[in-house]
């Protein structure tokens, strides 16, 4: 009896004192207007429209998609992002801009159509 309950101590004290391993992560895949998935495009996070607007105080660093035309930021704060993908003449202006709310502690996905 004294192991059972000392095995349920344990698991309760440790499932409270460890910080969850995942953070908050958002996953961006861009697609072109025919569905294929677009490698080298400029993604870069906004916190508010103004600064999307003005293309001017990115959240986190611009990052490139990669040959499956992903990009992953890491370790953001839970909330709206403005999103901008570029790659030459071809963007998300118009479609596809705002983030909701990321779910806190989860890889958060999304799917972008540049045009």
């Amino acid at each position: 009896m004294k192991g059972i309950l000392g095995s349920i101590l344990l698991i309760a004290f440790l499932s409270v004192s460890f910080k969850p391993i995942l953070k908050t992560n958002l996953r961006i895949t861009i697609l072109n207007e025919l569905g294929n998935a677009e490698d080298s495009v400029e993604v870069t996070l906004y916190t508010n429209n103004n600064d999307y607007r003005d293309n001017k105080n990115p959240a986190v660093p611009m990052q490139y998609t990669d040959v499956k035309g992903r990009a992953t930021f890491k370790g953001l704060e839970p909330i709206e992002y403005y999103i901008h993908a570029q790659k030459g003449d071809k963007t998300n202006v118009g479609a596809g801009v705002v983030a909701g709310v990321l779910k806190k502690d989860k890889l958060n996905k999304l799917t972008i159509i540049i045009e």
